[in-house]
């Protein structure tokens, strides 16, 4: 019996599906002062009320370590960092 075939009856596998934040094309932004966010093309600015990421910190896949710390972090209108109140 070949490996692929040892691996396809056993239900062993070392692939791990993980889902993009953004489509190809897009970036993710967030919402100012909430824990908001969504994707923006990669030829546009973000929308009023939006900003992009801080360099380094952005979220590149669901449930990766930065997309799990927005949830409880935002940027205020001045840029900074700031732990969202009511964010569970």
């Amino acid at each position: 019996m070949s490996a692929a075939a040892v691996v396809a009856l056993t239900g062993c596998s070392t692939f791990e599906y993980s889902e993009a934040i953004c489509g190809g094309g897009e970036y993710p932004v967030m919402s100012v002062g909430s824990t908001g966010s969504s994707c923006v093309s990669d030829k546009e600015e973000p929308p009023a009320g939006s900003v992009r990421y801080p360099k380094g910190k952005v979220p590149q896949e669901v449930d990766d370590k930065w997309d799990v710390y927005w949830d409880t972090h935002t940027l205020d209108r001045d840029g900074k960092t700031i732990t969202v109140p009511d964010a569970a």
